[in-house]
């Protein structure tokens, strides 16, 4: 009930509408990786998927801001049942990756981000994390997404806590896999280069 709560308040609040350019709306397993402006994010991506694809959809989030206490803990563990990942190497016993591959077996989709943070710069785009190569690398046949959120930053600015009405778009890609092979550099570039051409006016801001 609270998700969908959520879900209703997300999109009565950006007026959120799927294009879904690339890619049916299908409720099959897949990875949705897109941009990162705000803690919504996952929020937006959740709310626009079909009901059947909602339902096994788990995002990636970060474990010390999602599996604190209180309301965030809350939302990210009961609520949306995140896959929470522990950013901080040092100290860190469980493998991010093995993390994630155990809720694909179990047959869950994920929402992740490869940026690794929130992008609160002037680039477009930060430099994607190695983690979705070596996603894709141990489960080559899981298809990848990029989706790209737009507006959200401005319904969400830093730093406010009241959102600010306006219209936010998800652009689904093109899936896409790791092919046999494409080494790190070469497959992180061309899964960018992937989200990036999705971005309205792309050849203008690249």
């Amino acid at each position: 009930m609270t998700g969908g709560a959520i879900r209703i308040f997300a999109r009565l609040v950006t007026a959120v509408q799927p294009d879904w350019r690339g890619t049916a709306p299908v409720g099959g397993q897949r990875i949705y990786y897109a941009n990162h402006n705000s803690h919504g994010d996952f929020i937006l991506i959740w709310s626009v998927l079909p009901v059947q694809a909602r339902k096994r959809a788990r995002a990636v989030a970060g474990a010390d801001y999602w599996g604190g206490k209180g309301l965030r803990r809350f939302i990210g563990s009961d609520v949306f049942n995140t896959v929470l990942i522990d950013r901080q190497r040092e100290g860190r016993n469980v493998d991010p990756i093995a993390t994630m591959a155990g809720a694909l077996d179990a047959g869950d989709s994920l929402i992740i981000f490869p940026e690794g943070t929130r992008n609160l710069t002037d680039d477009i785009l930060l430099p994607f994390k190695s983690g979705l190569f070596h996603l894709a690398s141990c489960r080559p046949d899981i298809d990848l997404v990029p989706v790209w959120i737009e507006n959200l930053n401005r319904v969400m600015p830093k730093g406010e806590f009241i959102p600010v009405p306006l219209m936010c778009k998800t652009i689904f890609g093109a899936p896409l896999r790791l092919a046999e092979g494409e080494s790190k550099t070469d497959f992180l570039d061309r899964a960018r280069d992937a989200l990036l051409d999705l971005r309205p006016n792309h050849l203008e801001m690249r």
